[in-house]
């Protein structure tokens, strides 16, 4: 698929889904390994869960008039997270091809009724999505993730989207894959609370980096897995990079990643507060239509970030 036919780079306002992980772990009480949602497709009890969890956001929606954008449950289904978790490469497989499956079973009410759908294969980092504990090279990062990348490329998947991306050389590496297999990408950062990547490099230069070393391929950029107050310390009124920012899947919290990876409750903070700050952004990004949730957040996030920020596009809203 040719990367600009996707229908969010028309600008109308798509939904995304929120914490996934935190949502089916903290508020489930769902118990899976290494934060591996994709394990749940084992079970019929797990699809359930997972085809639960997505028909909510699928009502927003519909709810609001908007389009939506679904991350496969595949943050961690590559190589070396299902090794730790027991996958062969052929079950590994499997388990991407299940996780798109459901989401174009789950999505079809949806479709038939008129709404616009995108069904996105969720590519996560190859170590730790909160530091920096890998630094390969755009060659490695490559040849590492080509491999998930091939397999979601013979789904149905309509792109696929790089998530919590800790340095710009495994984004380009994910985005030159993605090329090579004829798929869109959309690479998606993760930041610190100063609105650097946890590898130090500004966000600015790191998309800059990933579009001079793939041509401009990646469809868009997004940053996930932060809140909206240290994503504004990384936007320079100006910068010839922001138009390229397009997504925001924001923490419902402000604490650090190192905070973060010591909580052992879940802070979901004021869904209207980052309702506001979503509104703000959106008003100094005039590209950002993709918008959801990450960490701590649930539909009812997502339910006032869409209340907040659809009336933004509202010439667009079908």
């Amino acid at each position: 698929m040719d990367p600009r036919t996707l229908p969010q780079l028309q600008g109308a306002p798509f939904l995304t889904d929120g914490g996934l992980e935190t949502t089916l772990v903290f508020r489930d009480g769902l118990d899976f390994p290494l934060f591996a949602a994709f394990t749940l497709l084992r079970s019929a009890t797990g699809r359930e869960a997972l085809a639960r969890y997505f028909a909510d956001y699928l009502a927003l929606a519909e709810r609001h008039g908007t389009g939506i954008v679904l991350e496969s449950p595949t943050w961690r289904a590559n190589p070396d997270w299902g090794e730790r978790l027991g996958y062969t490469l052929d079950g590994l497989a499997e388990a991407n091809r299940a996780a798109v499956a459901l989401l174009t079973e789950v999505t079809a009410p949806f479709v038939a009724a008129g709404g616009t759908r995108v069904v996105s294969g969720c590519i996560g980092p190859r170590g730790d999505g909160y530091r920096a504990d890998r630094l390969p090279s755009v060659d490695e990062a490559r040849a590492y993730h080509d491999w998930q990348v091939g397999i979601l490329a013979g789904t149905a998947a309509d792109m696929v989207c790089a998530m919590t991306m800790t340095t710009a050389e495994e984004g380009t590496g994910v985005a030159l894959a993605a090329q090579a297999h004829g798929l869109p990408v959309a690479i998606s950062f993760t930041t610190e609370t100063d609105g650097r990547l946890p590898s130090g490099q500004p966000l600015g230069e790191a998309i800059a980096q990933v579009d001079a070393l793939t041509d401009g391929y990646p469809a868009y950029f997004m940053v996930n897995c932060a809140h909206p107050e240290h994503v504004q310390q990384a936007l320079t009124p100006g910068a010839p990079w922001l138009h390229r920012l397009r997504g925001l899947r924001a923490n419902a919290t402000r604490l650090s990643h190192a905070e973060l990876d010591a909580a052992d409750r879940l802070d979901d903070g004021d869904p209207e507060q980052l309702a506001g700050l979503y509104v703000g952004l959106c008003a100094r990004l005039g590209s950002l239509n993709v918008l959801g949730g990450c960490c701590g957040t649930d539909v009812r996030h997502v339910h006032a970030i869409a209340t907040a920020c659809t009336p933004l596009f509202r010439h667009l809203v079908r």
